[in-house]
């Protein structure tokens, strides 16, 4: 999940990339009509932020109550058994790059304790589990045979999940690089594409036995943008160029990493995991609407049109089409028919046209030209994201609108509250509850209205390693002491926990 939210009005993108580019580089494909024409989407704060409370709701038969998790986040033994260093262990090892000098070394030792988390995940009725495998983990010096003892791993994983009858929802890749790859250029080479689609082949062979639903990446906006242009985030570079050719890489691995999934096993279901947010005109003018459809495509559809239409959204005014690095039949390549798209949320996004001044005083601005904000208007979480239900049901409804009503699974949903055990141990996490039960009836809402929603996945099981924030944001239905290891069941996993058991979410009682 991400855990920064970036104004890209501030950012190196929005600062930088024309700067950062020769003209020569650009060509001249300008937005189209289409995108000229109006967002359908009302201003900011003129919707409603819950829906109706007052009702139980039921949700479709054989819908998937999940949980969701990342290796590196919950694992620890960042060196055991065999395991190569990733770009993560490189970063959190460096001084100054995580909050309060954390790391993942440790973390909740989920490689070790991986019986107490299932024991969670009965506890909570969960019928799917989302979780990432190591790559560096699994392929050490990122290519070559499996790691016998991380194969033995995850295959006791996959063992136990399925005679508990929890799906295992697989992610391949959730930001841990091995380090070796980035030493020979990272995502930036588009050499790691090749690198990558023989690592899904080598993953497929190991576990598609037991593996019958596949993402294929976590998230590839955040770890590209913040790992190549902002730099909060592992490698830590911070250039233009990298992440212009980085996300290109991970488009052409996306499609190769599909189509090698499905040769080794063709009925396999595969998608991926993308970071969405609701974009919102910041008021009604039709500045303001264009500037949220260019937010909208270089937020949510930067790596999904890629794979589905072949082609990029067009979010900027000029498309650098040499900096990206494009060769004839990349479009061809990114093509993926995926079989379900997988929607990460935590936030709305606020975007408007920069007045003509901030343009002239910002040439790259008419590369780029929106302001993008996090919503304002409702209640915060602890890391500062607006809770604001209604924009689960935006994106999931336009998602549904304009893919032909793909089959949609909600990947990662939640929310930062730091609520810790009180005198008998009891975490009152009631924040946590309301924000589930109101993203939930949003849900519930796009589902009746038509959206082919199978499953939705809550961030996450355990308080666990949050990136750049360390240890100081808990996000998890299961409190973890960090000193201990000891595992909690938080009040709201007790009510995930009736939800999962009932299929429908209640009505609210706060």
């Amino acid at each position: 999940m991400r855990l920064t939210r970036r104004e890209f009005a501030h950012s190196a993108l929005a600062a930088g990339l024309a700067a950062a580019l020769p003209a020569s580089l650009f060509s001249g494909c300008s937005v189209s009509n289409a995108a000229r024409t109006a967002n359908s989407a009302a201003p900011a704060g003129s919707r409603p932020a819950q829906f109706d409370s007052s009702s139980e709701i039921s949700f479709p038969k054989g819908f998937f109550w999940g949980a969701a998790t990342a290796a590196y986040q919950i694992e620890g033994a960042w060196k055991d058994d065999g395991k190569g260093e990733s770009i993560w262990d490189r970063f959190s090892h460096t001084p100054g790059k995580i909050k309060n000098g954390d790391n993942g070394d440790i973390t909740c030792d989920s490689y070790h304790r991986f019986s107490e988390d299932l024991a969670l995940l009965r506890a909570m009725n969960l019928n799917s589990y989302r979780f990432s495998i190591s790559w560096p983990r699994l392929q050490p010096a990122g290519s070559g045979s499996p790691n016998p003892k991380a194969f033995d791993h995850y295959s006791r994983i996959l063992d136990a999940l399925l005679e508990a009858r929890i799906r295992p929802l697989v992610t391949v890749y959730h930001w841990d690089l091995p380090q070796v790859l980035e030493d020979t250029g990272g995502w930036p080479n588009r050499d790691t594409a090749s690198r990558y689609a023989d690592y899904v082949e080598l993953v497929a062979r190991a576990f598609g036995d037991r593996v019958t639903d596949w993402l294929l990446f976590n998230e590839p906006l955040t770890f590209t943008y913040e790992g190549y242009l902002d730099g909060t985030h592992a490698p830590g570079r911070k250039s233009i160029i990298d992440f212009l050719r980085a996300s290109h890489t991970v488009n052409l691995a996306q499609g190769a990493g599909f189509h090698a999934l499905k040769s080794i096993r063709p009925s396999a279901r595969v998608g991926t995991s993308l970071l969405m947010s609701a974009c919102e005109p910041a008021t009604d003018s039709e500045e303001d609407h264009l500037a949220a459809e260019r937010a909208h495509a270089i937020s949510n559809l930067w790596f999904l049109e890629p794979a589905l239409k072949g082609r990029y959204p067009e979010a900027l005014t000029f498309f650098p089409e040499t900096a990206i690095g494009i060769k004839s039949g990349d479009f061809d390549k990114m093509r993926a028919p995926l079989d379900f798209i997988g929607i990460n949320l935590y936030y709305r996004t606020i975007a408007s046209a920069p007045g003509a001044m901030e343009r002239l005083a910002n040439p790259q601005q008419w590369l780029f030209p929106v302001k993008m904000e996090g919503g304002q208007q409702g209640p915060k979480t602890d890391l500062g994201w607006e809770v604001w239900p209604s924009m689960l049901y935006d994106v999931v409804t336009r998602i549904s609108r304009d893919f032909n009503r793909p089959q949609i699974e909600i990947t990662e949903s939640g929310c930062a509250f730091n609520d810790g055990p009180d005198a008998s141990g009891v975490i009152h996490d009631t924040r946590r509850i309301e924000y589930h039960r109101q993203y939930l009836q949003a849900l519930a809402r796009a589902i009746a209205e038509g959206a082919d929603v199978r499953g939705y996945h809550a961030w996450t099981l355990l308080d666990n390693f949050e990136w750049a924030e360390g240890f100081s944001q808990r996000f998890g239905l299961a409190y973890v002491d960090f000193k201990t290891q000891q595992r909690t069941l938080k009040e709201s996993g007790k009510w995930y926990a009736r939800v999962a058991a009932q299929n429908h979410v209640g009505p609210s009682h706060v």
